[in-house]
């Protein structure tokens, strides 16, 4: 096969990956590869549309520290408070650093950079509505990664578009020396041996059959992890975004609610009102989505079937809508044949991001538990929504993911430059490295009778919305375990196209769907042994959150589907804590 060494090596050029990768570029000497499966500018961040929070101040009165405060309550007080601490004071300076990578923010009359309210967001810690979103109309995710696309042209990062990450390579001492990848237009394989290797893969959204995230969003990162044997932090916390397009699933940003949109029921009321006395509209994100599942489980959703709410902007006005929210109305024209300017928009909560991940530090690195607590992972780093620092905790506030991915970034690239100072010798790769890795590829029938990916993946998606979905309980997620065990089974009987080209793109859908099944086992586990409704995480059986036994991060091991836990930090890094209180909005 073919090897390629390098210093560091980035797997993933979504925001995360590419912010890391920048930094550890302009290092003298350094030498960076980013290994993506698709091209750079077509990465996940590109969908993020309303914009990166950070307390500039530029509309109302602001610091980060009432930002921090809506943070941890938006978490359900399950975030890290140091890790929340260290994000939200950093935020200021990563937008001006945006600004001055090129990015084209929308601006005020002033000149300064525009910001919109969102949801979950107030003054003076919980008062009156917060204006801290930065915005490039709501586009803000596409001229976030075009820039820092650019900046790592600029700074001579290495780039392999469209290669496939099988799996880490890791040496028998536990220290990770790079991954074995697949190109994915010849199926040939290529070693990349690196000193620190950072995973930025992005989320797992294709587990769910109606979601906003893009094909590519397969959890592999995190199965990657799970089978080096870490665990996995959190992941019966997938948050359903309230607004996704009904019965597709795309996308509609929850700036059109900051610019003044809202919902309607089937009479015509705007009920968040009933939910949300206070913020209403701009209620946080899981309070919106059990909202409106609520509303058409009770008869009151739209349309022949019922089955969604109105997203109302009409009243905004055409000039509004075509200046700040046009990708908006682009994306209404083109799947719906309607004009937001016109006529409400049906929508209905779609799987959207995923809070939990590969445990990390605020550094950024790998940790696992050991009979000492928690260790780093030799030369292992993870940062983005693959990872779970944890910032968004049970629920994330919407505007928090880019400053998320930027700020880790950062952290991860400047912990790997300090492991790169320390360790200069590159290790060998031992002859069992690349066993697990080689493993993976070629165990798949070409010809005979069986299943197809898509079959499995299809049944995989449905099995998820119907047993893990906005409302859960232990009957339903029982059966959802069994059925994905009865699923498993079936997995090796997997039939494959065998021709030429065509059989490697189903090859790495194989592998995909490899990713899927080992992130949605470990989201059922997980959903199963927490026994409380927190954030995102609703159990009909058990509907209180439940601070004296679950104030707790859940560890899903592979080995055995354990599932075990560790506290949460609840000290900040300089300030008071914000202790657990009754949530309202």
């Amino acid at each position: 096969m073919l090897k390629r060494r390098f210093d560091a090596l980035v797997i993933g050029a979504g925001g995360a990956g590419l912010q890391a990768a920048l930094r550890l570029a302009r290092i003298p000497g350094v030498t960076v590869a980013v290994a993506s499966k698709v091209f750079p500018t077509r990465s996940h961040t590109a969908s993020a549309q309303g914009g990166i929070n950070a307390a500039l101040a530029n509309v109302t009165a602001d610091n980060w520290h009432w930002h921090m405060f809506d943070t941890v309550k938006g978490s359900d007080y399950l975030g890290d408070q140091d890790a929340i601490e260290f994000m939200c004071q950093l935020a200021p300076r990563v937008v001006i650093q945006l600004e001055h990578h090129g990015v084209p923010f929308s601006r005020l009359a002033s000149g300064r950079i525009y910001q919109r309210p969102f949801g979950g967001q107030s003054q003076n810690f919980g008062g009156d509505q917060a204006t801290r979103t930065c915005a490039a109309a709501d586009r803000t995710g596409h001229a976030l990664l075009h820039a820092l696309y650019q900046q790592n042209l600029a700074a001579r990062t290495n780039f392999f578009p469209e290669y496939f990450a099988i799996d880490l390579v890791r040496n028998p001492d536990g220290t990770v020396i790079g991954a074995l990848l697949l190109e994915i237009a010849t199926g040939e394989l290529l070693l990349i041996e690196a000193r620190v290797t950072l995973i930025a893969t992005g989320g797992a959204g294709q587990l769910y059959r109606t979601t906003s995230t893009a094909l590519t969003s397969t959890g592999d990162g995190l199965a990657m992890a799970l089978r080096a044997g870490i665990p996995l932090e959190d992941m019966e916390f997938f948050q359903f975004h309230p607004t996704g397009i009904a019965g597709k699933g795309m996308l509609i940003s929850e700036g059109v609610r900051g610019e003044g949109g809202y919902l309607i029921n089937r009479d015509g009321e705007r009920f968040m009102g009933r939910y949300a006395p206070h913020a209403r509209d701009l209620a946080s994100r899981d309070v919106v989505a059990r909202a409106i599942a609520t509303e058409v489980h009770n008869g009151r959703g739209c349309g022949p079937q019922r089955d969604h709410v109105l997203l109302k902007l009409d009243h905004l006005g055409a000039g509004l809508i075509a200046h700040r929210l046009p990708a908006i109305r682009d994306l209404t024209q083109t799947f719906l044949g309607l004009d937001p300017a016109l006529s409400p928009i049906p929508v209905f909560p779609t799987c959207h991001y995923l809070m939990g991940g590969i445990p990390t530090n605020r550094f950024g690195q790998v940790v696992a538990p050991t009979c000492h607590g928690e260790e780093p992972v030799p030369g292992l780093y993870a940062a983005g929504e693959c990872a779970c620092v944890s910032v968004h905790g049970a629920n994330r506030l919407g505007g928090n993911s880019l400053l998320d991915i930027l700020v880790f970034g950062s952290a991860a690239a400047d912990a790997m430059a300090e492991e790169l100072a320390a360790h200069k010798t590159p290790q060998i790769i031992a002859p069992q490295a690349l066993e697990l890795a080689l493993a993976r590829i070629n165990r798949w029938q070409k010809t005979g009778s069986g299943p197809s990916v898509a079959e499995i993946r299809n049944e995989l998606q449905l099995l998820m919305e119907q047993h893990c979905g906005v409302f859960r309980s232990a009957v339903v997620l029982t059966q959802g375990i069994e059925h994905l065990d009865d699923l498993i089974k079936r997995l090796p009987g997997i039939v494959l196209r065998d021709q030429s080209q065509m059989y490697n793109m189903a090859r790495i859908a194989a592998l995909e769907l490899d990713n899927l099944v080992e992130i949605a086992r470990a989201t059922l586990f997980a959903a199963f042994a927490r026994q409380e409704s927190r954030g995102a995480h609703t159990r009909i059986d058990y509907p209180a959150r439940d601070d004296i036994n679950w104030l707790k991060h859940t560890l899903y091991f592979r080995a055995g589907a354990q599932v075990e836990f560790k506290p949460v930090r609840l000290k900040p890094l300089t300030v008071e804590a914000f202790p657990p209180r009754v949530r309202t909005y």
